[in-house]
């Protein structure tokens, strides 16, 4: 059985019966391409010393209120708050993305701060699959009106919303999946696991 619930103003995709286990994912995927995590380093730092000091930083006060650091092992961009806030982007994983959150944290510790790592959370993965099968964007949105957004002379796209996980999809007609909104790894695998019996009666023969 499938139930619809409204989430935040827009109506979300849930299955409240397990989905069976036959049905096993026949594509390739889902592979993360990018971790958004944030963290506290406890720290104040004069940002316009940080952009002086640090290689290729860039510091742009009236346009967004962070200074932004690259890492290339692993390659990894920071958003450095004036309070001590930091956001890491870029990386593949979660580990990567708190390894890459420590090195920030030493490359600022070496221009004279004593920063301290705490309050680590993941805020948002991106995944993308491939299907290996051609989909009827045209069926499926019939179908789940309530939860899905498609508009294909703006976007190509199907979106989807989930509800359990919490995460958007975006579908398409060739078979490719983004995932967005994801917390874990294994967010990301039971959306696939839900979506993908209803993903079947929509193939394109």
């Amino acid at each position: 059985m499938v139930k619809t619930r409204r989430a935040s103003g827009q109506i979300r995709y849930e299955v409240t019966v397990p989905t069976s286990n036959d049905l096993t994912f026949t594509g390739t995927g889902p592979t993360v391409s990018n971790v958004v995590a944030g963290m506290h380093l406890n720290c104040h730092f004069q940002l316009a010393h940080i952009a002086k000091q640090a290689r290729n930083a860039v510091y742009r006060p009236k346009r967004f209120p962070a200074c932004i650091l690259r890492l290339r092992d692993p390659k990894a961009t920071a958003l450095v708050f004036e309070g001590g806030r930091v956001q890491v982007l870029g990386t593949k994983s979660i580990a990567d993305a708190r390894l890459a959150g420590r090195k920030f944290g030493r490359m600022l510790q070496k221009m004279g701060y004593q920063p301290h790592m705490t309050d680590f959370a993941v805020q948002n993965m991106v995944a993308n699959a491939d299907t290996k099968m051609l989909i009827r964007l045209e069926g499926l949105q019939a179908r789940c009106w309530h939860f899905t957004r498609w508009d294909p002379e703006i976007f190509p796209g199907l979106i989807f919303y989930l509800m359990k996980p919490k995460m958007t999809m975006l579908i398409f007609a060739r078979g490719k999946m983004v995932f967005l909104g994801a917390r874990s790894r294994e967010e990301i695998d039971e959306a696939l696991r839900l979506v993908w019996p209803l993903l079947l009666e929509f193939k394109r023969e």
